[in-house]
Parts: C-alpha cells; structure tokens; sequence
C-alpha cells in the first residue's frame, strides 16, 4: 500500500488563515491514484492559531464543511482512504476534537475522539470534554480488512494506553497532531517507540512552522520494529511510502523461547500492582470533582461499622463521590482509623489508642459491638484504605491530635503513604489546630488542609481559613451562618458542612451554598442532591 502525509505549512498569524487554508487545499489537489491512504494533519479546519474562542468558532464556521467536502471528494477522486482531523459536532452544541475515517467512496465510516484534550481546548475553545472521563475501549476502525488505531497530539505522550492498544491488535496507527513544541528527533522517538510497543504501522501528519525550524512538523511513517520510513521533518507538502499493513514484527521472545510480538513478551511478566493506577473505577480528583456533593461521614456508617473497610466500600459501591475518615497514631507508629482516641466505644478494647501498639490492637474486636455480623473485624491502617480505594474516591482525611504540635515521624509517613499510592489529587487533610495546619502546609504544600472546627473559636474558622491560605473549611453546626459561607466563597473557599442525618436539613444546607455535606446515611441524604 502506498501511503501519503500531508504536512502544511502554518502560522500563529491568524489573519493568514484564508491564504494557509488555501495551500492545504492545493496540497489535496496534487493526490493521486497511487495513493491507498492519505492523512492530514490535527485541526485541518484551523490552519493558523486561534488564540481565542471566537477565532477558533469563526474557522471552523468558514472552513470546516468546505475541508470535510474537499476530503470526501478527494478520497473518491483518488480511491484513497483519508482521515483528517477537523471539530465536529456530537450533538447538543457539544463540538469535539475529532478524527474522521473516509472510505474509497468518499463517505465517513468511523470517528476517533480525542481522548486528552490540553487546557486551552476545554477552557479556550470550550470543547466537550466529559466523554474523557469516562471508561472506554480503544477506538477501533476496521476497513478493508485492516484495523485501524488512533491518537491524536496530546495522546502521544500517555505511554500507559500503549499497551491497551496494543491488546487490540492493530495494523496502523493513524495520527493527526500538532505538537509545536517538540523537537523532531523527541517527535522521532514517540513515533518509534508507538509503533515497536503496539507491533503496528504509525502514520503522523503534522504542520510545518517554518521549514527551517527543528521542532513540530515531523511528520512520518514508522514501521513495526521502529524503523523510520519517511520523515518530512519541516519540510511542506506531500511524502509517500509504500508499506505492507499485515508485515510484523517478531522478536525473540527470551532465550530458547519463539518468536513474539514485543507486547506478547511483556504480557507474561505484566505486574499491575507496580503501575499507576487506572481502570474504571477511577473518578474525577478532587479539582476536577464538581460540587455540590455528599461525603459519608466515616464511610457509610449506618450499615457496616465506622472507619472500617466495609463502610468505605459500600459507599463507594453506592457512587459517594467523598469519604471522610479519621487518623490516630499509635504507640510504635502506625497510622490506624478511628475516630475517638480511646477503645471503648467502637471495640472490645480499653484505654487510648496511642498507648497501643498496632499488633496489641489487632488483637481486638472492631465489630462485635456494631453487629454480630461484623465479629472479628480488625481495625484498619490508612495503607489498607488507600490499597483499596486510592483513586476510587475523594478522601477527607481527618488527622486527629490533642496539641498544636504533631509527630513529625507521622506526618512524613501519612504524606509518603498519599504519595506512594498516586493519591495526591485525591486526599485533603481536615485539621483543626492551626500549628498542625501549617506543619502540613510547610512539610507538603501540595496537598491541600480543610480548617476544621475548633471548640475555643467557633466562629472564627472562615477567618481562620483565610489567614492560613486554606480552600476548604469543615463548618460545624451550629456554629456557622450565611454570612460566613458568602464570605468563604467571595475569598475561593469550599464550605464542609458537619453534618446532615435527613433529607430536609441537606436540602436547607444546599439551599444555603454549602459545596459538601459530611452524612452518616450516604443513601438516604444523596437523594437531596439527586432530587
């Protein structure tokens, strides 16, 4: 199969954009016949940046229908297959950076939806975004008996979907792309490390800045084993290759072992445990969560026992986008969840919780006195939550402590222990006394404090929040009023409240601007928020 790359040139002049536009319809022109795929580069419709919503809006609006029909007349006139990437509308005014797959017909037979849009596309041009935090299968479009693969841009540079990919057994990787500030040789080493990973052919289109220029453009065709093919580097116009889809390639796969594709050999030794976490049951973090929201107060603690595994599960399983749990440490350093800092209430133990040690405390009982059914439940360490349910759910971590002053020892083994588990932009910390608070805030700035409610000044935790730099204060009822949440929010803070057990006292605290209400009935008070 001959393939062909279109790299047109590009420029950050926007008033350029009807001469550039121009050019790249001119380099459709010089297609041919020999041609059996053709690619352009990322934002065909956009042919110079457009450093504002309504620029962007206002190229697309001019050019996309004319490039969409120019394309579709091309692969027909040429018995080509082409994808271009151009916006285009899902539906409900929601635009999307989109791949479109033409067939030797000229007719659309399949899109490719960016999966990782950078910032300036949701915050600039406002492009819908939701569909990217959701679960999906790789996009695969076949056609003719080849399975074709898609990135786009920004999806080159997030290695962990190489492998997902590559279970699909794909023969070509499309790629219409930007990337205008990499060099050609980093471009190179993307590309080649893509297409030896997934055992495919990439074919990248990119534009051309300057053709003197040694970063964008490099647009490409890798083989299977790596081999660059073709690169036009920043070269404008048009480059052709021939390749053949269906060649792949083997590797030896260990001594004595017969020959497999690279991602077969790596299959038999993959280790899950050892990478980032992913998958499904990954939600939104913590900036990206919207409010208003419902957090279960200690799990959902009205049906299994509080600050246990089987409470934080169940409101999970429910969909609580937050749980809120509490730490103590104890006597040889462990860090345990439990809400008092004595043993009496919650287990078949005596005294404080920090007089013992871990093992001494998993000699006890944490379920018997909730329900027979819990009998031998062990109290849990804050590793064994985040093994759990690190990245499943926002974490409210409530540090507990009798001073201003707290274990330096524990603090660094709560942060490593966040960090460890990749659960940064996951947890917060709600603290109380405000040595503690600018103890965290000095050792991790990163990992943001909840001011949480102190008894000596009840009123003055919104002021609190704001001499310390704190986004989020846990109001304590019924120390708060009105006026304090309006002038948390006028100073960008996030209102807690704790707490609301029914329905009607949710409502009046949503009604109120509260952002998260802390509940001990996760199921029954998310229903003020679904209604």
């Amino acid at each position: 199969m001959k393939v062909c790359i279109i790299q047109p040139k590009y420029s950050v002049d926007y008033s350029k954009s009807d001469e550039f536009f121009k050019a790249e319809l001119e380099l459709l022109e010089q297609c041919d016949e020999s041609m059996d795929i053709i690619v352009l580069p990322e934002y065909a419709d956009t042919p110079c940046r457009a450093g504002s919503k309504e620029e962007s809006d206002a190229s697309v609006e001019k050019y996309n229908k004319i490039l969409l029909e120019k394309c579709s007349e091309t692969a027909k006139r040429c018995n080509s297959l082409l994808f271009v990437n151009a916006r285009y509308d899902v539906g409900g005014g929601r635009p999307r950076n989109t791949t479109h797959a033409f067939n030797r017909s000229g007719e659309v037979v399949g899109r490719y939806y960016k999966e990782h849009l950078v910032p300036s596309e949701v915050n600039v041009s406002k492009l819908d975004s939701d569909y990217t935090f959701e679960h999906t299968f790789p996009t695969v479009i076949e056609i003719e008996g080849l399975r074709f693969g898609f990135l786009v841009c920004y999806d080159f540079y997030f290695y962990e979907n190489f492998a997902n990919m590559a279970r699909q057994n794909l023969d070509i990787i499309i790629g219409c792309s930007h990337q205008r500030s990499d060099t050609h040789s980093a471009l190179e080493i993307m590309c080649r490390f893509l297409a030896y990973n997934t055992n495919a052919y990439v074919i990248r289109s990119s534009i051309s800045m300057d053709e003197t220029s040694d970063i964008c453009g490099a647009s490409m065709v890798v083989a299977p084993n790596g081999d660059v093919l073709a690169n036009m580097r920043s070269r404008v116009g048009l480059e052709t290759v021939e390749i053949d889809p269906k060649k792949k390639y083997l590797k030896p796969a260990g001594f004595g072992n017969p020959d497999s594709a690279h991602y077969e050999y790596i299959e038999t030794g993959r280790r899950p445990w050892k990478y980032r976490p992913a998958g499904p049951a990954i939600i939104k973090h913590d900036s990206l969560m919207s409010y208003p929201r419902i957090c279960a107060h200690r799990g959902f603690n009205t049906v299994a026992p509080e600050n246990s595994l089987p409470a934080f599960g169940a409101a999970i399983a429910l969909g609580a986008p937050e749980i809120e749990f509490d730490l103590w440490e104890t006597k040889d350093g462990e860090i345990v969840s439990i809400h008092d800092d004595c043993l009496e209430r919650v287990s078949d133990g005596f005294g404080k919780v920090y007089d013992h040690t871990y093992e001494e405390l998993l000699k006890l009982d944490f379920g018997a006195k909730y329900g027979e059914k819990f009998r031998g439940l062990k109290i849990p360490t804050f590793e064994d939550i985040l093994k759990k349910f690190s990245c499943h759910v926002i974490m409210n971590v409530h540090i507990k402590t009798l001073s201003d002053t707290y274990s330096e020892s524990a603090m660094k083994k709560i942060v490593s222990l966040v960090r460890k588990y990749d659960c940064e932009k996951y947890v917060y910390f709600m603290i109380s006394h405000d040595g503690v608070i600018r103890q965290f805030m000095e050792y991790a700035p990163d990992l943001p404090v909840c001011v949480g409610h102190l008894s000596s000044r009840p009123w003055d935790i919104v002021d609190r929040a704001i001499e310390l730099g704190c986004k989020k204060v846990q109001l304590f009822k019924p120390y708060f009023n009105q006026e304090m949440i309006d002038k948390a929010h006028e100073n960008g803070i996030i209102c807690n409240v704790f707490y609301a057990d029914t329905v009607e006292e949710a409502r009046e605290y949503l009604d109120m601007g509260i952002d998260t209400i802390l509940t001990n009935d996760y199921n029954l008070v998310s229903q003020a928020l679904e209604k």
